[in-house]
């Protein structure tokens, strides 16, 4: 101070601390409207938004579905509505009318207008999700391809707040190009990154098991592969969901205009009933009512291709939910037990008896079933990874806390690089540790009667690190923590007790 005069100095009250990081923010890679944010392209770049609003501004609105209808088949023994069955290739019968069976199928990529990024952000949304990220690869005038969304992880390498990565558009490949993203997701969550999990659907997880077709989990068991499991959790089966209504559509979406046309004039046996010509875009949706109103063959197709649009994987659902009970109870809680958000019901009724393969099966790949309870809803019924033999890395909320422990330590002690490799830069990294796991201790994230039963935090010469280490610059900290695990099998005995005389 070389001038007199008063001079105020400020000293921190609070030593240096650990904060811990985001633990529910996934990003999600997949096809959009657009990707552009005023003049800026936002094709492969993350992107982080916080509502529908948000994804409407930069990535545009849902695709336009595409449905066509083919008559397949034997002929139907009456005419009128048939009920609800399938042709050999699985897909459903939506109508018989004359007396002929007709198909209402729905193509993949943009020949169907079928894509799944914009339905998983509002089912996301709608289960309690929050901050997220989207890396949009291609638009509505692209096929949805493996190779687009795998380059969509490369983006990903920079930016450290995502914890969770979701591909809802891989389930539209062909299952070997969708076990291919899939496993280069988990190289990228267990071996590159080692902060965030994969979420994986099923491919083909709206079929049943039991049907002797093809046996979805078995192909998605043995294709995955044995890497990085640990890091990842798959979620079985598809769900019927209320995403989209009657009046979301209108008469466009039924493929060839004069097709549809001549089929329900047949319908409703009005030579003069609306065509192509009457079907203008003002006039769109007072057809599309009148249409429902006059027409049961309409108003089939319509709850088909209602059906058949709301039947969705189920991983963005679980990201909503991952971020609901995070917020709600803490990341170490696990994420079932919890109601799922606009879901009229799986695709598959799981009982208890198929479960036991699916949870505890000897490969070890454990699925996380979905399930329907009497007076109770839709429940997730599961909480595993896909590493089901691991005693360390069982379950999917053990695996989600240690890595928000690893990265909030991490961060924090970043600001000890380059300080002195001695006694009391060792102390002041123990007790701002200590600190936070203590906090996370009382919060009830770790178990023991006592600080010092739920973690140890050890540095130091001799301790944790020899001469010649520290002469070569290496700080080494060990952290031991008792992560709570869920209780997943509860076994309540009853005895009988010998009355008092």
């Amino acid at each position: 101070m070389n001038t007199p005069g008063v001079y105020t100095v400020e000293d921190n009250a609070f030593p240096t601390s650990v904060v811990a990081v985001a633990t529910a923010v996934p990003v999600f890679i997949g096809y959009t409207q657009r990707a552009v944010n005023g003049v800026k392209a936002l094709t492969n770049v993350p992107w982080r938004i916080g509502s529908m609003v948000d994804y409407s501004h930069c990535f545009g609105g849902p695709p336009k579905p595409c449905f066509s209808i083919a008559e397949v088949g034997n002929p139907a023994p009456a005419a009128g509505p048939a009920p609800k069955q399938t042709d050999a290739r699985g897909q459903s019968i939506a109508f018989s009318l004359s007396g002929r069976q007709y198909l209402l199928s729905r193509a993949a990529g943009k020949a169907g207008g079928r894509f799944l990024m914009h339905q998983s952000l509002n089912h996301f949304f709608q289960n309690g999700g929050s901050a997220c990220y989207i890396v949009s690869v291609g638009n509505y005038g692209d096929e949805v391809d493996a190779d687009a969304l795998v380059a969509g992880l490369e983006p990903l390498l920079q930016e450290q707040e995502p914890t969770m990565v979701l591909t809802p558009d891989a389930v539209l490949l062909d299952e070997p190009g969708c076990i291919r993203v899939q496993r280069q997701v988990l190289a990228h969550c267990g071996g590159t990154m080692r902060n965030r999990v994969a979420i994986l659907d099923i491919w083909g997880g709206d079929r049943d098991r039991r049907d002797g077709t093809y046996d979805c989990i078995e192909g998605f068991r043995g294709d995955l592969g044995t890497d990085h499991l640990d890091f990842a959790a798959a979620y079985y089966p598809w769900l019927h969901t209320s995403l989209v209504q009657a009046g979301d559509i209108d008469v466009t979406v039924f493929g060839d205009p004069s097709a549809l046309a001549s089929l329900l004039k047949t319908d409703v046996a009005l030579g003069g009933s609306p065509g192509p010509a009457d079907w203008p875009a003002p006039q769109r949706q007072p057809l599309h009512k009148r249409l429902m109103s006059v027409s049961p063959l309409y108003a089939r197709l319509v709850e088909e291709a209602c059906a058949q649009m709301n039947l969705v994987p189920p991983a963005a659902a679980m990201a909503g939910i991952y971020a609901q009970v995070d917020d709600a109870r803490g990341v170490w809680k696990a994420p079932a037990n919890v109601s799922v958000t606009n879901v009229i019901g799986p695709a598959v009724d799981v009982s208890h008896d198929d479960q036991e393969d699916l949870n505890v099966p000897i490969d070890g790949k454990s699925i996380n079933v979905i399930r329907r309870f009497p007076g109770q809803g839709v429940l997730v019924w599961g909480a595993r990874t896909l590493d089901g033999n691991s005693q360390d890395w069982r379950y999917i909320s053990v695996r989600r806390t240690v890595i928000m422990l690893e990265e909030s330590c991490r961060l924090a002690a970043r600001t000890m690089v380059f300080e002195p490799n001695e006694s009391r830069t060792w102390v002041t990294l123990r007790s701002m540790i200590s600190n936070f796991l203590t906090g996370l201790w009382k919060s009830g994230g770790l178990v023991g009667a006592k600080p010092q039963d739920a973690f140890g935090v050890r540095v130091g010469l001799g301790e944790t690190m020899t001469a010649q280490e520290i002469q070569e610059g290496i700080l080494r900290v060990i952290v031991r923590v008792a992560i709570i695990r869920p209780a997943e099998f509860i076994a309540i005995t009853f005895q009988q007790q010998m009355p008092k005389p």
